[in-house]
């Protein structure tokens, strides 16, 4: 049965349980290929609004030898805006050309997490394109719950692979939820400040607060 799908993954049954599941440097790489940063404040009401929303993982792997890492600011701001987050060390490496690299792979990660809240789900989201986590979904389909993958085919090559793509029920392009989940630029409207006995001057609006959007080294080797 070909289960690739182009609609909406999400109930109009506010009802149902769900839960999503985010390859942190998956979702990065594809999400700036298209040309968009993640607001994952955006993100996760997006997903409170389609139904109960259960619980919001995110995974990433962190060098533990850094006395600072790039990921550090969205990790903290994660844990305190909603999110469960999932952390492990990475391996650090030299490649043929010498140059540093970093791996870490969170498959085994979500896998435990998902099949652990599978009871307590009807649908499970999850924001990544790879192709080991094929058997996970057919795990989840195999308890009942409906399963949603979210990736892009809009680059060259597709960020997906085809058989996680096929064993999807549903699979939804990251460009067609860019709109809902993006960092909105909003300018507001700057506020009046009297002087004494002047003209009344425009004050600077503070700068908006929102989810870090740079987090990840360029050198980082996602997982395949």
């Amino acid at each position: 049965m070909n289960r690739i799908s182009r609609v909406n993954p999400l109930s109009d049954d506010r009802t149902e349980r769900l839960a999503v599941f985010i390859d942190g440097a998956n979702l990065y790489a594809a999400s700036r290929t298209l040309g968009f940063d993640v607001d994952y404040k955006n993100l996760l009401a997006h997903f409170r609004k389609q139904g109960y929303l259960v619980r919001a993982y995110y995974y990433t792997a962190l060098l533990e030898t850094d006395e600072y890492s790039p990921l550090r600011p969205l990790v903290d701001w994660l844990g305190y805006n909603g999110y469960a987050v999932v952390t492990k060390p990475a391996k650090e490496f030299t490649d043929a050309t010498g140059r540093r690299r970093v791996k870490g792979s969170v498959d085994i990660e979500m896998a435990v997490d998902a099949l652990d809240l599978a009871p307590h789900l009807d649908h499970v989201v999850l924001f990544s394109g790879d192709g080991d986590l094929r058997r996970l979904v057919e795990s989840l389909q195999r308890r009942g719950l409906r399963v949603t993958v979210v990736s892009t085919i809009r680059t060259q090559p597709a960020m997906i692979a085809d058989e996680l793509r096929r064993q999807a029920d549903i699979f939804l392009d990251l460009a067609e939820l860019a709109e809902h989940i993006t960092r909105r630029q909003v300018e507001p409207r700057p506020r009046m400040a009297a002087g004494n006995g002047g003209p009344r001057t425009a004050v600077p609006p503070p700068a908006p607060r929102a989810t870090p959007a740079e987090p990840f080294r360029e050198n980082l080797e996602l997982p395949e």
